[in-house]
């Protein structure tokens, strides 16, 4: 299992259960990068998370690749890549779509600072 301060990628259906899971448990914030390999911006914006996800290890980081768990991206109505979801106790509290680096920062801040403080 990824340490802290990394983006886990998730390859099973069961991994994603397993995380969401331990997310409710723990009351994390989880951000989710819903990207394909296909996606250009999804490349441009993928060292950033891994950036962001080095300077916030109280947040957990998953990337899940559309094509490879369809049904998840279907689950929770992902329709462009990339899709950012953020998570808190197994329900979506917030969504960036695009590769928007400062909305990305700027909602994990947010929501980051509301589990800190909670």
């Amino acid at each position: 299992m990824a340490e802290e301060g990394q983006v886990i990628g998730i390859h099973s259906i069961d991994a994603w259960k397993e995380q969401l899971e331990k997310g409710v448990q723990t009351g994390k914030l989880i951000v989710v990068d819903f990207t394909a390999s296909w996606c250009g911006p999804c490349r441009f914006i993928a060292p950033i998370l891994a950036e962001i996800a080095k300077k916030t290890p109280e947040v957990t980081f998953l990337k899940v690749d559309v094509d490879e768990l369809n049904p998840i991206s279907e689950e929770w109505r992902v329709e462009a890549m990339p899709t950012f979801l953020f998570l808190k106790g197994g329900r979506e509290v917030d969504r960036v779509v695009g590769a928007k680096k400062e909305d990305l920062q700027n909602a994990i801040t947010k929501h980051a600072t509301i589990t800190a403080a909670a």
